[in-house]
């Protein structure tokens, strides 16, 4: 693929290639930078790539690696630093009114990292991209129907982890 159309390629995959990172990145690594090293990725080998319907199963392949090379990189490294400390915390009253939403997303997204990759990636394709049944279908190369099934039972293991561990769905 030439230049020119590796980049619109890029902008037009670019939010999918967002999902799949966040369905399979660790939670402390950095999403813009992992977007950047699919990037690097594409800028870089995109122009071996023959068959331009190839280029979306190569994309979330690379998005994959890149997820799970940070994850190993990144194990001694939190190991060591056990980012908590109480000194650090906020008291309760000082957050503004959006903080608790916001919170209690970033503990869904973080129990949706636990669910099986079958079940986690359409439903963050779904949740967080706004996919519709067809786009994300098309993207992990499945039926409609399957898509709408796994992110129902997806729902539903969410659901239950949340009531299990947060105690609430």
């Amino acid at each position: 693929m030439d230049p020119a159309a590796l980049s619109k390629a890029w902008e037009s995959h670019r939010r999918w290639v967002a999902a799949i990172l966040l369905s399979y990145k660790p939670r402390w690594a950095d999403l813009e930078d992992l977007l950047q090293e699919v990037a690097l990725s594409l800028v870089r080998k995109g122009g071996e790539i023959r068959d331009p319907s190839a280029l979306k199963p190569w994309l979330r392949t690379v998005a994959i690696n890149a997820a799970h090379a940070a994850g190993r990189s990144g194990k001694a490294r939190q190991r060591n630093l056990r980012l908590v400390r109480l000194s650090d915390e906020e008291p309760a009253g000082d957050h503004p009114p959006g903080d608790d939403a916001r919170a209690q997303g970033q503990s869904l997204l973080a129990l949706a990292s636990e669910l099986p990759d079958g079940y986690r990636e359409p439903l963050l394709l779904k949740a967080v991209q706004g996919l519709s049944y067809r786009q994300i279908g098309e993207i992990l190369g499945l039926p409609e129907t399957t898509i709408e099934t796994r992110i129902a039972r997806g729902r539903k293991q969410l659901r239950d982890l949340a009531t299990a561990r947060l105690g609430h769905a």
